[in-house]
């Protein structure tokens, strides 16, 4: 008896507990998603995967230059108590500049439209319409007519404000120099981590377009605007620290070509002491087109040219004692005449000396042009580097960095411009 009653009792346990699985079963099977375990990761692109706990802010940014309009997309990671990651940039450019549409502004829609729809396979169209879109106009629009460049921007306004992003009556404007050195300077520290390490340096920026130029820099031995403080404070770890001061002048490369020149009266031909005497061609700059020749032949063009940049120069550059102590990035033309030097490599960059750019002016200037693809402005723009940074006070062996990138992102004022940007939103 003993022996039935047992199997009687596994039958039953076994019974009651094939009951309960399949109760599992039914029941799992049939709990709301919420408490289901997630899905595997999908597999797309890299700049539009977000951590968990994190934010992603997209900015778009027009470079509208002389030479050229450039379009940077950024993705910003934003952490909560923590400093903004850039985590990715999309990045295209294409030619020429704004202001070569002066007198038919409606031709500049179709480039710019090209580059808007690069935008558009960079964000998620679900951010679209929380995505600023900002065009900010360099150097060549401010030596435009008024008119014209007021033609020229409210086309790109009437533009933006029928793609699908985020435009303001603010989004399109000629960007002052002060702002473009301190958004460049933002810039270059936000790439080198200088900004998010509360016991690093700041680096300065040296930047000669073609029609200005800028120095930035953070003094340590005053206290600077708070405007200036205000534009950094939300990318920094290190805030009381970080008092950024620009100097920016008129005078760019190409604007220092029609200085250091005199025009023929009543015509549109510059003769210069910084062209060899043979020299001549035709120069397109601020929508005029100029024949240029050199002089007569007499003074060595070096001697001439260095007096004639001297004299335009004179006290008109502030030199700054503190910024031979600061390490120094230098970009724009610095690089340009560099790769043209070979001194750097044309996507490498390198290290520059004052003195390199000081003989290298010596030499070119003394030498006929190596090939017909020199400039004939070579020996002006080396002359005028070299003197313009005599005039603001560095020694012949200070070294400057020179880079188009920085962890392979562009070392221009657009990622600093464009975070503030997203900053001033936010807080207005």
């Amino acid at each position: 008896m003993k022996r039935p009653k047992l199997a009687g009792v596994l039958l039953l346990l076994g019974v009651l507990l094939a009951y309960l699985m399949f109760m599992k079963r039914h029941y799992g099977a049939s709990e709301p998603d919420a408490y289901r375990a997630p899905p595997p990761p999908q597999r797309g692109p890299a700049k539009l995967a977000v951590a968990p706990g994190r934010n992603s802010q997209f900015g778009i940014m027009f470079d509208a230059g002389s030479t050229g309009t450039r379009i940077h997309v950024f993705e910003f990671q934003m952490e909560r108590n923590e400093a903004p990651k850039l985590a990715h940039e999309t990045f295209r450019a294409i030619e020429p500049g704004l202001s070569a549409y002066a007198d038919h502004p409606e031709e500049c829609a179709a480039g710019l439209t090209e580059l808007l729809k690069v935008a558009e396979s960079s964000i998620p169209p679900s951010s679209w319409t929380l995505t600023p879109v900002v065009l900010k106009a360099t150097a060549g629009l401010r030596l435009l007519d008024g008119a014209k460049a007021k033609h020229l921007l409210d086309t790109v306004r009437a533009l933006f404000t029928d793609s699908p992003f985020l435009s303001r009556d603010d989004s399109v404007s000629v960007m002052d120099g002060t702002d473009e050195g301190i958004s460049a300077w933002i810039t270059v520290n936000f790439l080198t981590g200088d900004l998010h390490s509360p016991d690093a340096s700041t680096v300065g920026m040296l930047d000669l377009g073609g029609g200005s130029t800028q120095i930035t820099f953070s003094p340590q031995d005053e206290v600077r605007s708070s405007a200036n403080q205000e534009a950094v404070s939300h990318l920094s770890r290190k805030p009381s620290r970080l008092h950024p001061s620009t100097t920016s002048g008129p005078s760019g490369c190409s604007t220092a070509r029609t200085l250091f020149t005199h025009t023929v009266e009543g015509s549109t031909e510059l003769v210069s002491p910084c062209l060899a005497p043979e020299s001549s061609g035709s120069w397109e700059h601020a929508d005029v087109v100029y024949r240029v020749t050199g002089q007569k032949a007499g003074e060595p063009v070096y001697e001439a040219c260095r007096t004639k940049v001297e004299k335009v120069l004179y006290r008109k550059v502030v030199p700054v004692s503190e910024a031979a102590d600061v390490d120094f990035y230098a970009f724009s033309y610095y690089y340009d005449r560099a790769v043209d030097l070979g001194l750097i490599g044309e996507e490498t960059g390198g290290t520059v000396r004052v003195v390199d750019y000081m003989e290298a002016a010596k030499r070119v200037c003394s030498s006929r042009p190596v090939s017909p693809l020199q400039s004939p402005f070579l020996c002006l723009d080396l002359v005028y580097i070299s003197v313009l940074l005599h005039e603001l006070g560095f020694p012949p062996n200070k070294q400057f960095k020179l880079a188009r990138t920085i962890n392979q992102v562009e070392t221009s004022w657009a990622l600093g411009a464009t975070f503030h940007y997203i900053e001033f939103l936010k807080s207005h």
